[in-house]
């Protein structure tokens, strides 16, 4: 009986002890708030959504020990101007597209988007298996940031034209809204490219301050409503067959992080960047239909304005690997995973896709 009554006694006083021992474990993190400034306005629920899910898992998995706030393109400082305030600690962190920043150095394309480079699976396979991570640390770090991969808006659009495009001169003489590279690639044949934020591409285009715009695909572009001031809808993006969106973070911010709040933030950014993949593929279609629906004329780049392009791409790169060290480090490194991918893609992926795609479009 003395025995029974003491085990009873001893488990009432572990479990007693275990209470005690969750709150201190608790308050032994610190609480942290962080401001997050982002390159998206707060109407486009997928890209600055996610943002917003990191921050929501980051609040969620430490018991809003630590909490980041988001601010839409700007709140707190322009489109285009996150990562200088992210590199100077005007702010913790920070999410924007690292190729708006090329004049700074043109390697950070490679985090975004290559022009005809990998598409949306393989750019996550180089960024994890292939050594782009590591490369790309090495550059984000020499700005003092501490880059991870937090989403991704997949293949994009070619864009809105006022007027259709049918040989590579059509092109001379536009004046477009295009990011990182492209806009470099298509200066050679004419078209005067310009960095826009997001949120003031429409008004560039209504007033004709522009000719034509891209931004990402159906799903955001309905949104941003280019259908009601550029009528021609083009595809392929072949300047962004992924775009990787970064969290950018102060690298003084990160390394004062607890190891445990490290790992947490890398898990709600690797979470953001599978929901904006999903997220993407489920809506886009929809929104593909509603714009042919109201108007939108869909078309194709014509195929020697895209042989053109691609000429003018690998003369670029061999350009910039001449002159710029670090883009010439890592184009060694990413060509021939490029080129190893396209391998693999062609045998399997593409030969699948290409059978139950055309069969579908024979059913219709």
């Amino acid at each position: 009986m003395k025995r029974r009554s003491f085990l009873t006694s001893a488990g009432v006083g572990l479990a007693a002890s275990t209470v005690v021992a969750a709150p201190a474990i608790a308050q032994s993190q610190p609480e942290i708030k962080w401001r997050m400034a982002s390159s998206y306005p707060k109407s486009l629920d997928t890209i600055f959504g996610g943002a917003e899910l990191v921050a929501r898992r980051v609040a969620a998995a430490t018991d809003n020990k630590f909490q980041i706030r988001t601010f839409a393109a700007g709140e707190i400082v322009p489109a285009l101007q996150v990562l200088d305030a992210v590199q100077n600690g005007t702010i913790e962190c920070g999410q924007s597209a690292a190729y708006f920043y090329i004049g700074k150095d043109p390697t950070f394309c490679f985090d975004t988007a290559m022009p005809f480079g990998l598409n949306t699976r393989q750019h996550i396979s180089w960024m994890m298996h292939g050594g782009g991570l590591e490369l790309m640390r090495e550059l984000f770090r020499e700005h003092n940031i501490h880059n991870i991969p937090a989403g991704n808006t997949t293949a994009q659009m070619g864009g809105w034209f006022r007027k259709e495009i049918k040989t590579v001169e059509d092109l001379s003489g536009l004046k477009m809204r295009v990011g990182g590279l492209a806009g470099q690639i298509m200066g050679k044949l004419g078209l005067v490219p310009q960095q826009i934020g997001g949120g003031d591409i429409y008004p560039a285009l209504e007033r004709g301050t522009i000719d034509a715009a891209e931004f990402v695909g159906p799903y955001d572009d309905e949104k941003l409503g280019f259908h009601k001031v550029a009528k021609y809808y083009y595809s392929p993006g072949w300047w962004e067959g992924s775009a990787q969106i970064p969290l950018m973070i102060n690298i003084t911010a990160w390394e004062q992080l607890p190891d445990s709040y490290k790992t947490i933030l890398e898990q709600a950014c690797w979470e953001a960047n599978t929901w904006m993949i999903a997220k993407y593929d489920a809506v886009n279609a929809a929104a593909l239909k509603r714009l042919v629906a109201g108007g939108a004329q869909l078309r194709a780049f014509p195929r020697d304005v895209m042989m053109a392009c691609e000429k003018i791409a690998n003369e670029l790169y061999d350009e910039l690997s001449a002159k710029n060290p670090r883009f010439k480090k890592v184009y060694e490194a990413w060509k021939p995973f490029r080129d190893e991918e396209r391998l693999w893609f062609r045998v399997a992926e593409n030969s699948f896709d290409s059978y139950v795609y055309s069969q579908s479009a024979q059913r219709r």
